[in-house]
């Protein structure tokens, strides 16, 4: 297809999207209970008048009884919007609503778009200032300069809620994380580089301000415009323009470029030429921040100085400068401590906390969202991916801090932890639980084996957990190859490295191949066998696990569940009490947590086998300090006509009578057991009104389709398989388990053998 063909597909299908039903981009939604006549009597009328009443007499109380303090106004005049000029106010729009899109999906914050058709700066003014009250924040957007200058700086003076022109302070925050992590590659100090700024408008003049209070010298700057630099033999410069004059002899941006060491481009495409570039000081920072197309393009950079380090305000190159790392999460921490302005203590906090966050370990689902195979802190990854969800909590606290502690703070926030778990809800209850179950296993972090480390999913799992300090993991493989994934793909950890058929390990394979033999020599092993098996992983890392060399043990990946697990078996004892080992998927919704079984082993579980599964489902999800309340599942309701319903209802009875404390019943069908007013219509059932949580299903067949339906529809996180019924903690992964799904798998390892621990304590 033609770049004009690709074009006119774009727009035609840009047009689309906005135009489909519902138009637009937002919607109001209502956020309380509506249906009944008294839940509309209390919203508005007579209800309504007890709170208008109580902010008369308190206007702080309006925080208090309606929802101003997530409410922010996006206003703009369109003036200045995004690279399309002076369009005016119903065209900015589209634009608008867009920005109210981001807060809202990054942030959770509420907002109404507001374009007002007024060019004259005081009446423009006048007019914020009149709808002021409804908001508790303000975000200036696409207004042009000089007059955004005024604007904002007066609108600051004469209002108490957070406001600020992103254009200007979005860009600087942004941009300034991106310099303090920059100059760290490059080895430079802030206070002795220099600077030049190409552009000399709303938001050149917001960075230029921002890097000289984290540290970068005034007179270390060079100031450049369309006329070329900015300096003290200039005539008819603005009030803004001055303050950026300079004493120097240079004209030009050719001649300013000549030995700096950065470049920060807030101007129009190729302004920046190779020859330009190749004047800058050893690696230049080059910052070609101009949309859609940069002062230089990100490629010819490249080619021109190797030792570039080159930052873009485009999603397709490396390093993108994107306000919405910033603006979300700003509001955030200014709105929840209720701050009076967003000030420079404030926007620095906020750059810290992003430039911070780049130089952490990044989260597979990052990783994954961006279609990458890696990435770490580094010339091609400096400042945070835009979908990193980390960015709501850092961000938010940090300026939430800063308010509080420059004295803007009306609602300070006593209890930082509690906050930030306040953030995390808003990132979804699944996010929360892994976390949780993470807390808990990074509070006494154990020895896990990973069985298949060559692959670089298990290897970039295993350096998550090491990081995050879930497991301390050993790694099985040929060391050699191992080492090679490791330096290719950038990943450092000090961790052991077991190479099963190495001759370090020989005196180990001599134990393991007397208990093997032990084992099974009424199996039909004999001694040369288990010479032989002892050598190949499969059998090696179950023996390490049950030697008690690792505390427990990862395996699969690249093998059927089946083949995996059969070696295991013949290692690994089942738990007393226990016939047959079954396996459990966690199913994680904002909305809820289930837990599936059997999924990956009991093809067609006999009676018996059904009231094990049950019971060590029980045990199990009570681990998770969740109340497990199981239902058995079938297509029928309490009738058992079929065959597969009769043994089920036959499991029921049978745990009913030898396990009365056990919240379980069915048979039952599964749209019943997760709904409330469905179960009340049968009273006797021991659920109660209360909705299922564990669901036991009649056939390995009918719990792998229901899981494998949830995780293609992505509608929620499934965690496992969850092996249970081994005495020790072993689990197997699905084969080519994603590097979330395997750090998910290892933390519930960590947990298992926590617990293990536990039991032998007490025994």
């Amino acid at each position: 297809m033609s770049d004009k063909k690709k074009s006119d597909a774009f727009n035609k299908a840009a047009l689309e999207y906005h135009r489909s039903e519902p138009k637009g981009k937002i919607e109001v939604v209502p956020s309380k209970p509506y249906a009944s006549q008294r839940s509309l009597a209390l919203a508005y009328s007579p209800g309504v008048a007890i709170p208008c009443l109580e902010i008369e007499k308190n206007p702080e109380d309006v925080y208090e009884y309606t929802g101003k303090g997530n409410l922010v106004a996006v206003i703009s005049n369109g003036t200045a919007v995004l690279g399309l000029g002076n369009i005016g106010a119903e065209a900015s729009k589209p634009v608008m609503e867009g920005k109210a899109l981001l807060f809202k999906i990054f942030a959770d914050i509420n907002v109404f778009d507001i374009e007002i058709d007024e060019k004259d700066p005081d009446k423009f003014i006048e007019i914020v200032k009149g709808i002021a009250p409804t908001f508790g924040g303000i975000n200036l957007e696409d207004i042009k300069a000089p007059e955004a200058f005024y604007i904002e700086n007066t609108l600051k003076e004469e209002l108490d809620i957070p406001l600020m022109h992103d254009d200007q302070h979005g860009t600087a925050i942004i941009s300034a994380a991106a310099l303090i992590n920059a100059l760290h590659l490059a080895k430079k100090d802030i206070n002795k580089v220099k600077l030049v700024v190409n552009g000399a408008g709303a938001a050149a003049i917001a960075c230029t301000k921002l890097y000289m209070a984290l540290g970068i010298r005034k007179e270390n700057i060079l100031m450049c415009d369309s006329k070329g630099v900015i300096n003290t033999k200039r005539e008819n410069l603005n009030d803004y323009k001055k303050q950026f004059a300079a004493e120097t002899k240079a004209s030009t941006l050719a001649d300013a470029l000549k030995g700096a060491d950065v470049f920060v481009g807030l101007s129009v495409a190729d302004v920046l030429k190779p020859a330009m570039l190749k004047s800058m000081a050893e690696n230049p920072i080059v910052f070609a921040l101009a949309n859609p197309n940069p002062e230089i393009d990100y490629n010819l950079a490249v080619k021109t100085r190797k030792d570039v380090i080159i930052a873009t305000g485009r999603s397709d190159y490396p390093n993108q400068v994107n306000n919405v790392l910033g603006f979300p999460y700003i509001f955030r921490g200014a709105l929840d401590v209720q701050a009076i302005t967003i000030n420079e203590e404030m926007k620095v906090a906020a750059a810290l906390a992003i430039a911070a966050l780049a130089k952490e370990p990044v989260p597979e689902a990052v990783i994954m969202a961006y279609n990458l195979k890696s990435l770490s802190f580094g010339k091609d990854y400096f400042i945070p991916k835009p979908f990193d969800n980390r960015l709501l909590a850092r961000v938010s606290m940090a300026v939430a801090k800063a308010a509080m502690d420059s004295g803007v703070a009306r609602k300070p926030i006593h209890d930082f932890d509690a906050y930030e778990n306040v953030l995390i809800e808003r990132m979804g209850k699944n996010d929360k639980f892994i976390r949780m179950l993470q807390n808990r296993a990074r509070s006494n972090p154990k020895r896990v084996a990973f069985g298949n480390a060559e692959e670089y999913n298990v290897l970039k799992a295993a350096q998550i957990v090491y990081e995050d300090g879930i497991a301390e993991p050993v790694l099985l493989g040929e060391k050699n190859f191992i080492l090679k994934q490791m330096k290719k793909y950038g990943i450092e950890m000090n961790v052991e490295i077991v190479d099963p058929m190495s001759e370090e390990q020989s005196e180990r394979r001599k134990i393991y191949r007397q208990m093997l033999w032990e084992k099974l020599e009424r199996k039909g092993m004999d001694e040369y066998s288990a010479k032989r098996e002892v050598r190949h992983r499969d059998y090696f890392a179950p023996l390490m696990l049950a030697n008690g060399d690792v505390d427990a043990l990862i395996a699969g990946f690249s093998k059927s569940y089946s083949s995996v697990l059969k070696p295991i078996l013949d290692v690994i004892d089942k738990e007393e009490g226990v016939d047959k080992v079954a396996s459990m998927m966690m199913v994680l919704s904002d909305k809820k947590h289930m837990f599936f079984s059997d999924a990956t082993i009991n093809e067609n579980p006999s009676t018996e086998d059904l009231v094990n599964i049950a019971r060590i489902m029980d045990k199990t999800v009570k681990s998770f300090t969740i109340e497990p309340r199981i239902a058995m599942l079938s297509y029928e309701n309490f009738s058992a006509n079929s065959e597969t319903s009769k043994k089920v209802a036959k499991a029921v009875s049978i745990l009913h009578e030898k396990d009365p404390d056990m919240i379980v019943d069915g048979e039952i069908q599964p749209d019943f057991a997760l709904n409330k007013e469905l179960l009340a219509e049968y009273p006797f059932s021991k659920l109660g009104k209360k909705p299922a949580n564990v669901f036991v299903f009649p056939t390995l067949e009918s719990a792998n389709i229901s899981y494998k339906i949830i995780r293609g529809m992505e509608s929620a996180q499934v965690v496992g398989p969850i092996l249970m019924g081994l005495e020790k903690a072993v689990h197997v992964l699905q084969m080519r388990a994603s590097v979330e799904e395997i750090v998910n798998l290892t933390t519930i390892a960590v947990l298992d053998a926590q617990a293990r621990e536990k039991d032998d304590l007490k025994g």
